[in-house]
């Protein structure tokens, strides 16, 4: 019999809370399994360079019933990760899970509730935050920019615990982006989507491996990726400049004629044109990103490789 619950966890570079992720993972499970709940449990280790892959390939021995490991043959990312683990699911109702412990396994539950109520996407919002304060606060002005760019309304996009119908997984499946936000992505597709709030806890172990440049690059992905607002937005500020700079220069060509040449205004010359200077070189990096996007969806290469799949033989 297919699973009801599917749980799909990237992994990398985790060996250190490992266990303690085993520990609370696996009774949470078996206590909705009690209630009826057939589940697995989809590991996939992006690459690790510590010995996630080996403690993974032990408890896969310990739980073949419920354990599967997709091991890929070097870092992919994140997304690229969850994405292979949705390719392996079986289960109706799919579910996204970090492997930090900061989202509650116990709250697996919540979300399997509400998505048997006939949502398609179940959304989770943290009740308080447990992140540094530069962390909270750079999330919520990056979702806020990425709202008003793509109009997808997701509360807090930070968070991984997520559920998905079986609808939209199949529908992620058949796409074939290089660069995408998972969560996003589901949102697109979903004709129910809601939010829970959910509990938020300290890391168990081990340190973030997200970075201000880290986030930066998701957002990246999330403007380009979903909207070419930041284009036409870019090209109105430009069509803005041009004008300003055409009534500047008329301007001072009239001062010219009529007050004769002066020197004292040299530097903010200066100063304007270092700044035309920056607004073109964004300009520039912000069409390099689409253009970027393009050449790497174009090369039609694998977006992971896949070196190996434990799983029980049926």
């Amino acid at each position: 019999m297919k699973p009801e619950l599917s749980v799909v966890i990237p992994i990398y570079n985790e060996q250190a809370g490992l266990a303690h992720l085993f520990s609370r993972l696996y009774p949470a499970l078996d206590k909705l399994a009690a209630d009826g709940v057939r589940y697995e449990i989809i590991f996939v280790n992006d690459g690790s360079k510590d010995n996630s892959a080996a403690l993974l390939s032990d408890q896969f021995r310990a739980r073949p019933d419920v354990t599967r490991v997709v091991l890929f043959n070097g870092n992919y990312g994140q997304h690229m990760a969850i994405l292979a683990g949705f390719q392996a699911t079986r289960g109706s109702i799919i579910v996204t899970l970090d492997a930090d412990l900061q989202n509650p396994p116990e709250e697996i539950g919540s979300l399997v509730d509400k998505m048997r109520e006939g949502y398609d996407y179940v959304g989770s919002i943290r009740r308080k935050r447990q992140d540094s304060l530069w962390r909270t606060w750079a999330s919520k002005a990056m979702n806020k920019i990425r709202q008003k760019i793509t109009r997808i309304t997701i509360t807090d996009q930070g968070n991984m615990l997520r559920a998905y119908g079986r609808n939209i997984i199949d529908l992620i499946n058949q796409c074939t982006e290089m660069n995408t936000f998972v969560p996003a992505l589901a949102y697109t597709f979903a004709r129910n989507p809601t939010e829970i709030i959910v509990e938020h806890e300290e890391r168990a172990a081990g340190e973030s491996k997200y970075s201000i440049y880290s986030l930066i690059r998701l957002n990246f992905d999330l403007m380009t990726g979903f909207s070419i607002m930041p284009l036409q937005l870019f090209s109105m500020f430009g069509m803005i400049m041009s004008a300003l700079s055409g009534a500047l220069v008329l301007l001072l060509l009239i001062r010219r004629f009529l007050l004769g040449s002066e020197a004292e205004g040299l530097f903010t010359l200066f100063a304007i044109s270092f700044f035309l200077m920056g607004t073109i070189l964004f300009g520039i990096g912000l069409l390099g990103e689409y253009v970027g996007r393009i050449y790497q969806q174009v090369r039609g290469r694998p977006r992971f490789v896949v070196q190996t799949i434990l799983e029980q033989n049926d």
